[in-house]
């Protein structure tokens, strides 16, 4: 199946969102508390000129009905891209699936999973598409 490309704009928040985990883990390495990265990303990514929220609540709509079951988005990078912060040794396949159910659940198209407890970032960093 072929998707349509992302936009621009949704290109360039990725490439700041990456540039920032590396500057992040640089800094502070890995084997810290997930949200000191998230604060630390939410920072970098303020610096490169994007918008961020954290913790955004994300209502569940089924069958007419919304569910308010704390379901939140770790980040949402000006309104157009999810990131999901993880700090944790084993990685869970889950991640990628609540992810990709964040992306629909709310319209949107790009969105990264990033470990930061990994030696190398770069094996941190889950990019996903829908």
């Amino acid at each position: 199946m072929k998707y349509k490309a992302l936009s621009d704009q949704e290109e360039r928040i990725a490439k700041v969102i990456v540039n920032s985990a590396y500057k992040v883990h640089k800094e502070l390495g890995p084997g810290l508390l997930e949200k000191v990265y998230e604060i630390a990303l939410t920072h970098e990514i303020i610096k490169m000129g994007c918008s961020v929220q954290r913790q955004v609540y994300l209502p569940v709509v089924y069958d007419g009905i919304e569910f308010d079951e704390g379901l939140r988005l770790d980040l949402l990078i000006e309104d157009l891209v999810i990131c999901e912060i993880k700090a944790i040794e084993i990685v869970n396949p889950v991640w990628k699936a609540q992810v990709l159910s964040h992306l629909k659940l709310t319209n949107r198209r790009l969105g990264f999973v990033i470990n930061f407890n990994v030696p190398l970032i770069k094996d941190g960093i889950t990019r996903l598409v829908l």
